[in-house]
C-alpha cells in the first residue's frame, strides 16, 4: 500500500467545464458538494483505503523562523489564490493507477447547477513512496 495526498486547490477547474466559483453556489449545492466527497470518504473507509481528509479556511498566514531571539515573520510573500490549498484526503492504495483513479473520481464531485465540477485535484505521493508508473 502506498499513501498518497490528493490536494483540492481554490483554482477550481477549466471554465469551459465550471466557471462558478464556490462562494457564488446555492446553499444546497455546497451541501451536495460536501455530501458527495463525505459519501467518497465513506466508501474508501469500507476498502480500507481512507486514512484522513480535512477542508482548509482560505484564510492563513505565511510564517517563518527570522533568527535567534527575533519573533517569527508572518507577513507575506503571499500566495496568488489559485495556490492556495482548499483541503486534501489522504488515501493508502495498492497502486498509483488506483489513486489517479480516485483522483478522477473525487473530480466528479457536483458544483453549481448539481453538475460534476471536473475540479483540478493534485495527486502527491507521501514522502518515502515511489509510485510505480506504468504509463
Amino acid at each position: 500500500m502506498a499513501k498518497y495526498v490528493l490536494l483540492k486547490h481554490y483554482r477550481g477547474a477549466p471554465a469551459s467545464v465550471h466557471d462558478a466559483p464556490m462562494d457564488q453556489w446555492t446553499p444546497e449545492e455546497i451541501s451536495a458538494h460536501i455530501q458527495y466527497m463525505r459519501d467518497f470518504a465513506a466508501r474508501l473507509e469500507t476498502t480500507g483505503e481512507f486514512v484522513a481528509e480535512q477542508a482548509l479556511s482560505p484564510e492563513g498566514i505565511f510564517v517563518r523562523y527570522d533568527g535567534e531571539g527575533k519573533p517569527p515573520v508572518t507577513d507575506g510573500p503571499f500566495a496568488e489564490t489559485k495556490d492556495l490549498i482548499a483541503g486534501w484526503m489522504m488515501i493508502d492504495v495498492e497502486s498509483h493507477e488506483r489513486a489517479v483513479e480516485l483522483a478522477g473520481e473525487l473530480s466528479a464531485a457536483p458544483g453549481a447547477g448539481g453538475k460534476p465540477i471536473h475540479e483540478w485535484l493534485e495527486l502527491r505521493p507521501c514522502y518515502g513512496v515511489v509510485p510505480t508508473i506504468t504509463e
